[in-house]
């Protein structure tokens, strides 16, 4: 299954069972408008957790009469987080989302070895993209959680983004281990990085079923004529599903350059927990909210 965009991909993951959100932090007004919207506009379920006036007020001010019933009640972003975890913990939410706290807070709840939903693997964040001048969505890890990776860690990080694609149905995603050549250079550490991660791939069959290629440049991976005009061949080429990116700086100004001056879609997930996990940034538009959410719920 490839999905060409987030319609496309929505339309066909989320019409069947209906999924829960646990919004951690409800009273925070952008978060709980997303929830708030794709629960009356997709069926999407919810649990809210926070400060229960301040999210009824909130919630009045978007439009929406809210029980305080429905909502658990916190007095700190700290317990907001501890009891929005133990939803998950308790299986009666589906995935997890950020609202009015530092993501710091939250995850240190998520990772909590006696109360938490870590899993011990690497937790990781990934962008998948919808881009008008590509003919497919596109995943790009991991310009949020992870500044400096390791090979291991890229090794986590890759894992992380398979298990996502294989969930949302993809059978064999193509891996590209993104640097600024493609040809392995000992100065350079991702291209070294990009060679192992490949060997090891090829060698041993390390990640499952996937085609991995590096290191391979930005323009190889998105553009066949590029590819031909450098003479350059990879059933990666043109046609890439997912970017490993060298570091955190590369993920992050990548994803935003799309976004800010490409008309790029966005939508954002932690992984490696027991659940998806929207963190998205306070700046983040009603829409990359929205999307976000109905991405982790297709995947959850």
């Amino acid at each position: 299954m490839i999905y060409r965009n987030f319609s496309e991909l929505f339309d066909l993951r989320n019409n069947h069972v209906k999924k829960t959100v646990v919004l951690a932090g409800a009273e925070d007004p952008h978060a709980l408008e997303a929830v708030l919207l794709a629960a009356k506009q997709e069926g999407l379920e919810y649990i809210l957790v926070g400060d229960k006036s301040r999210t009824q007020q909130v919630a009045k001010s978007l439009g929406y009469d809210i029980n305080a019933d429905f909502i658990i009640s916190a007095t700190s972003p700290e317990e907001a987080a501890l009891l929005g975890v133990e939803q998950i913990r308790l299986m009666k939410g589906d995935f997890l989302m950020k609202g009015k706290m530092e993501t710091s807070v939250l995850l240190k709840q998520v990772v909590d070895k006696e109360r938490g939903i870590g899993t011990g693997n690497l937790m990781s964040h990934i962008a998948v993209v919808e881009s008008p001048y590509y003919h497919k969505l596109l995943g790009i890890t991991d310009g949020g959680m992870i500044p400096l990776p390791d090979l291991e860690q890229k090794k986590g990080i890759i894992k992380n983004a398979l298990h996502l694609f294989h969930g949302l149905g993809y059978k064999s995603p193509k891996v590209g281990i993104m640097a600024a050549v493609e040809k392995m250079n000992p100065k350079i550490q991702e291209t070294v990085d990009g060679q192992d991660l490949k060997d090891l791939s090829l060698q041993t069959g390390y990640f499952g079923d996937c085609i991995l290629e590096g290191p391979i440049s930005f323009d190889l991976a998105v553009s066949q004529e590029s590819a031909k005009i450098k003479g350059y061949q990879s059933p990666v080429s043109g046609d890439v599903d997912i970017m490993l990116m060298p570091n955190l700086t590369a993920g992050n100004l990548t994803v935003k350059a799309l976004v800010c001056l490409g008309n790029a879609k966005m939508a954002g997930c932690v992984l490696g927990a027991k659940v998806p996990i929207v963190v998205t940034s306070r700046g983040s538009s009603l829409e990359e909210k929205s999307i976000s959410l109905l991405l982790c719920a297709a995947f959850a």
